[in-house]
């Protein structure tokens, strides 16, 4: 979520959200008027009004006014603002800090391995992550839902990766989170974390890297370690992953 978005929706407008993907919404157009909508937040039908406005606005939700009330649908960006509501619901009542996501490895462009590899990030994994990564990336892409579960990710504490800059030009931040990498049959759930697969075919210790700055969608995640991935789980493309994803202070207290 930007700046912009933040300050224009807070926990009151969140749980408009909430009642309109309740009602069907994540779905797709789901019908409401702003005076029904008010009782159940307990508000005045001008203030149901102004929080729906204030959700279009920060693109949560698309609106179709009609002359008996509107048709609304909460977007993808909507969606992921309600998951890492999720995120925290689950941590809060379950204790629960992994985020699982499963997708498929596919080659990279190979400008992981230049980034990484530059003194000015390669000291703060030294130093923050306690390892020198191999220089790459092994590349994940995500299926559907956990593209829409990636979202959850950012309620999670990451090891922050300061921006830094040389003579020739300034190099942006990241955040990294501490993941586990399971190797997945063809037709296996990805589970909940605690599988361990196949003998030889789970690696901890990575961690997925998220550059604030990157040319890469949210089907795509890209993930670091001390050993190649590929060589250490026998990964080839087309391969499926289940990637652990879990909150880099709850590790530092395991």
């Amino acid at each position: 979520m930007s700046e912009t978005t933040a300050a224009a929706v807070g926990y009151d407008e969140l749980a408009a959200l909430k009642l309109v993907a309740l009602d069907g919404g994540l779905a797709g157009p789901t019908k409401l008027s702003c005076a029904g909508l008010a009782e159940r937040l307990d508000a005045s039908t001008q203030t149901a009004s102004r929080r729906l406005q204030r959700l279009e606005a920060a693109g949560l939700i698309d609106r179709d006014v009609v002359g008996d009330g509107q048709w609304v649908t909460v977007t993808e960006a909507g969606e992921a603002s309600l998951r890492r509501e999720y995120t925290d619901y689950r941590r809060l009542f379950d204790g629960e800090t992994t985020v699982t996501l499963r997708g498929r490895v596919t080659g990279g462009m190979g400008e992981g391995r230049h980034y990484i590899s530059l003194s000015g990030y390669m000291r703060q994994f030294r130093d923050r992550l306690g390892y020198e990564p191999f220089p790459g990336t092994l590349n994940v892409s995500l299926d559907a839902d956990s593209v829409r579960r990636r979202a959850g990710v950012g309620s999670l504490t990451p090891v922050p990766i300061d921006g830094w800059e040389d003579d020739e030009r300034t190099f942006g931040p990241a955040a990294c989170y501490p993941a586990r990498v399971r190797a997945v049959a063809d037709g296996e759930a990805a589970g909940d974390g605690d599988g361990e697969g196949e003998e030889g075919r789970t690696y901890d210790g990575a961690h997925i890297i998220v550059p604030e700055r990157t040319h890469h969608d949210d089907s795509q995640l890209e993930l670091i370690a001390p050993d190649r991935l590929r060589d250490a789980l026998s990964l080839a493309d087309d391969d499926v992953v289940a990637v652990h994803v879990t909150d880099a202070e709850a590790e530092a207290d395991a």
